[in-house]
């Protein structure tokens, strides 16, 4: 039984390995393929985080626009409330109606022109500036001695300005500069301005 032990212990010490040798075996190699195949869900992640990126901002976006839209129709409809009310309170300070009542027609009109310049109208000032076909719409033009050509000199209907893009054109008489004397426009041909005839 000694010889039985004393050989199970030989080959336990034949099999036990040293430490060097322990270092020396080489440790299997991790697949290859392994972190190439990381950095595919890696890079598939971050596509992933920005098309979400980009879908939130292109929603948002397309929200925004539809509001503002929505707020420029509202908005074109009750401009031709505002002509009205103004053309009232031209025409009743004309006529000389009751003070108090025009003066609180007026606080309503401020009030509500207010509410609408908080949602971003802006109104166009057209008298006396030069016609601009962008901002104006001409009707007629006319013959004026205080106003050279193409100067607006009356509005006939103001122009509005929305989130800084037109929303509607001023509507405007425009002058010609002055007047032609009769006898200069006999002199001058058909198509051939200011050429006399012979």
């Amino acid at each position: 039984m000694k010889e039985q032990h004393s050989k199970h212990a030989a080959d336990h010490k034949a099999h036990e390995k040293k430490p060097e040798d322990a270092k020396a075996e080489p440790k299997p190699a991790a697949p290859a393929a392994a972190p190439s195949e990381i950095d595919q869900l890696k890079d598939r992640i971050l596509r992933l985080q920005a098309d979400y990126d980009n879908f939130r901002k292109r929603t948002a976006r397309d929200q925004d626009e539809m509001a503002s839209r929505a707020n420029a129709d509202l908005i074109l409809k009750l401009l031709p409330i505002m002509d009205h009310f103004e053309r009232g309170l031209r025409e009743a300070r004309a006529h000389k109606a009751d003070q108090l009542v025009v003066d609180g027609f007026q606080l309503i009109y401020d009030q509500f022109m207010s509410s609408l310049q908080k949602a971003g109208l802006v109104p166009l000032n057209a008298e006396g500036q030069m016609f601009d076909p962008n901002l104006h719409e001409a009707i007629t033009h006319i013959p004026s001695e205080e106003h050279p050509a193409d100067t607006v000199v009356t509005e006939t209907r103001r122009g509005y300005l929305l989130g800084g893009k037109l929303l509607r054109a001023s509507q405007v008489i425009v002058s010609s500069g002055p007047a032609v004397p009769p006898s200069a426009a006999a002199e001058t041909l058909p198509g051939e301005p200011g050429e006399k005839a012979p």
